[in-house]
């Protein structure tokens, strides 16, 4: 007896090469069914297919808001193949089994994000049938298409001869249920105003652990979002893959590279390309620079903490050359000896560079991403953050808060000129993305000290102070930022007695009236930005 053709229903908003898959189904012996606009376009095509009103008994309805909500539909999507009674009743209903359901969803979330978006235009393009489809082919164990990406895919699967049938077709239910997951989440967050949030995303990295050994299993998952920054978009092309921590560590680093391009832009200091490298541990920046030269940017970076740079990450918005490779391994190091670092971002690497850079069991990582050497004021992150708290998770706006120093209360010194602007903008993209409470020391454009996580503003400021010297940095002239106001004058004390010479602070201390008087009497120059406006905290 000859086998029963199987039946694909397609039913599409994004109709961009939907004509040759189907083609590519019909040649495989498959009949088609489709309705509205794809059925349309795949008839313009020259493809053969059946509109699914022959299955449902009737036209589309409501102005096409009904038109695949329908028991037929469902039943084709539902029966059991293995199940006697379901296939009895669905030759009884003349009803054919839907093997293949391909079928994506109205753009929602893209109308969510229109700033002219209307509740009228969002219903508009709130999809019911779609996700109503996938989820019954999803729990009917069809094939199951959701996405343009995966239908060239599946082609080529059916051609092979379906190996491994079960895996593939769990994976695409599986990928349809998260698909139609995302899509009635944006609604809810939408109509909620906020009420209701969340996430969905798609493990694309398994890490060896978490933060620790006994943490596993540890993943990294994507949301898909556009961002060239994403960390998804960024390409291992050489070593292991990333760690837990090594990922957390370029996150963080994206987050200072871009204050530092969008703080010096967004005040128009730098009217020719900035070139920028950054060196970090555990998070926190050890060392980082800003020059019109890439060799000098790298040079500076790792000056910074020439102890505390071993085993870290570095990110630079420059191409990795033979010659910057040979300063990461070999700047300030013994005769003979190569400096060890973790991993290594940058736009790109030449093949001289990433054989230079190998590091014995691949223990360098080096990540491409070409976005890093286009930053401008607009690369900063502007998604919700969240954060898991026990029973729940803590939502809040991204930073995207960008000094613009000549709104500040200025207390002058002996030195004020605009030429310090530069580093202390360096100073506050550094500090307002380590871990508060943080105090940052900058001398000619690069950081010398960074004082991070303390209990207290003096604290900050003394051991920022200790890093500086500890380094062997002059702190005499320098530039300090601190990420929330002095509520004693203790911390510029701390700061004038090492010759700082200006610093950046928020105001709304009771006593700022007393850290203005010392700083004028002491000849320190003072910029004030109000702390509800420009407190720098990060990483609580």
């Amino acid at each position: 007896m000859p086998a029963k053709q199987k039946s694909a229903l397609i039913s599409v908003y994004n109709k961009e090469g939907i004509v040759p898959f189907a083609k590519e189904l019909v040649a495989l012996g498959w009949k088609i069914y489709s309705s509205g606009g794809t059925a349309k376009a795949l008839t313009a095509g020259g493809v053969e297919t059946t509109d699914v009103a022959e299955l449902v008994g009737g036209e589309a309805i409501l102005g096409h808001r009904v038109v695949t909500l329908s028991r037929e539909v469902h039943a084709g999507l539902l029966a059991r193949h293995d199940n006697d009674t379901d296939i009895q009743e669905m030759e009884d209903l003349g009803i054919p089994f839907i093997d293949l359901l391909c079928n994506d969803l109205y753009p929602l979330k893209e109308e969510i994000a229109k700033p002219d978006s209307t509740m009228d235009s969002v219903i508009q393009q709130t999809d019911i049938g779609g996700p109503t489809m996938l989820r019954s082919a999803a729990k009917g164990g069809r094939i199951v298409i959701c996405n343009a990406e995966d239908r060239n895919r599946v082609i080529e699967w059916l051609k092979s001869g379906e190996p491994e049938r079960e895996q593939f077709t769990q994976e695409l239910r599986a990928k349809s249920e998260a698909y139609v997951a995302d899509y009635v989440l944006a609604s809810a967050k939408y109509h909620g105003y906020g009420k209701y949030d969340g996430f969905v995303g798609e493990r694309i990295l398994e890490c060896k652990y978490g933060e620790n050994g006994y943490q596993t299993p540890a993943a990294l998952y994507s949301t898909h979002t556009t961002d060239p920054l994403a960390l998804d978009k960024f390409e291992v092309v050489l070593g292991t893959a990333p760690s837990y921590n090594n990922l957390c560590d370029v996150d963080r680093l994206v987050q200072t590279m871009t204050h530092i391009v969008a703080g010096q832009k967004a005040n128009q200091l730098f009217s020719s390309k900035i070139f920028v490298a950054v060196a970090a541990k555990h998070g926190n920046s050890c060392g980082a620079s800003i020059s019109a030269d890439p060799a000098e940017v790298t040079k500076k970076a790792l000056e910074g903490d020439l102890r505390a740079v071993f085993g870290g990450l570095v990110i630079l918005n420059f191409e990795v050359d033979d010659k910057i490779a040979e300063i990461l391994l070999t700047h300030e190091m013994p005769e003979g000896r190569r400096r060890l670092l973790d991993g290594i971002m940058a736009p790109g690497f030449t093949e001289k560079a990433i054989e230079s850079l190998q590091r014995k069991g691949d223990k360098c990582r080096l990540l491409a991403n070409a976005a890093l050497a286009t930053l401008g004021v607009d690369s900063l992150d502007n998604s919700q953050r969240f954060r898991y708290v026990r029973g729940g998770f803590l939502t809040q706006p991204n930073y995207t808060y960008i000094p613009r120093l000549t709104n500040a209360d200025i207390t002058k010194g002996k030195n004020e000129e605009k030429n310090n602007h530069s580093d202390m903008l360096l100073a506050w993209a550094i500090g307002s993305t380590s871990n508060s409470n943080t105090v940052t020391i900058v001398k000619n454009g690069m950081l010398i000290g960074n004082g991070v996580g303390q209990q207290d503003r003096v604290g900050g400021a003394k051991l920022a102070v200790m890093r500086a010297t500890d380094a062997g940095h002059d702190t005499v002239g320098a530039i300090a930022y601190s990420d929330s106001f002095f509520p004693f004058t203790d911390g510029v004390e701390t700061l004038s007695s090492a010759g700082i010479q200006a610093i950046f602070a928020t105001s709304g201390s009771v006593r700022d009236p007393e850290v203005k008087d010392f700083c004028k009497k002491n000849g320190v120059t003072l910029y004030l930005v109000p702390d509800s406006e420009a407190r720098g905290f990060f990483g609580h």
